[in-house]
């Protein structure tokens, strides 16, 4: 997986501002709308509130990971935002949500969407990673940290220190 080629300039909010899970959710999407990653808005939300709706996507240490599979896109695209403040994501911790990373892909391919759910996973799993990322200045540090994580291939057990 090379998040490089997966998360861009483009897909990366810095400071989201939506109030609850729903206008975060929107923002991100917007995100992907406006980069033409997404073309059927109205289809692809209902494939994330789907998902959503089985079980929520907030997991620990402030990450969220909606995603959904529908053929409104032709291969894996990922949103990712930094809510600083954080925001209520029925998270399993009951914490906050400060990394909410969305991601789509087509309904036939599973590969790519479950490497990439797994990889940014155990990179946010590391403390030293989500702090770096919160104190980011600009989205090519964000995609710096993560590319370097990446490639350290940092192991998350031991790391996590809270």
């Amino acid at each position: 997986m090379n998040i490089r080629k997966t998360i861009t300039k483009d897909v990366v909010l810095l400071d989201m501002t939506g109030q609850n899970k729903d206008q975060v959710i929107d923002e991100l999407m917007d995100v992907l709308v406006d980069v033409g990653k997404v073309t059927q808005r109205k289809v692809a939300l209902k494939a994330i509130w789907e998902r959503e709706r089985k079980m929520s996507t907030g997991m620990q240490h402030g990450i969220a990971l909606p995603h959904a599979k529908c053929d409104v896109v032709d291969g894996l695209v990922v949103a990712f935002g930094i809510h600083r403040p954080g925001v209520d994501f029925e998270s399993l911790d009951g914490e906050p949500a400060h990394f909410i990373i969305m991601t789509l892909s087509p309904a036939n391919r599973a590969g790519p969407h479950i490497q990439f759910l797994a990889e940014i996973s155990r990179q946010l799993n590391d403390a030293d990673v989500r702090e770096r990322i919160l104190q980011a200045a600009d989205k090519e540090t964000i995609i710096d940290i993560l590319a370097d994580a990446e490639e350290s291939g940092a192991d998350s057990a031991g790391s996590e220190e809270e």
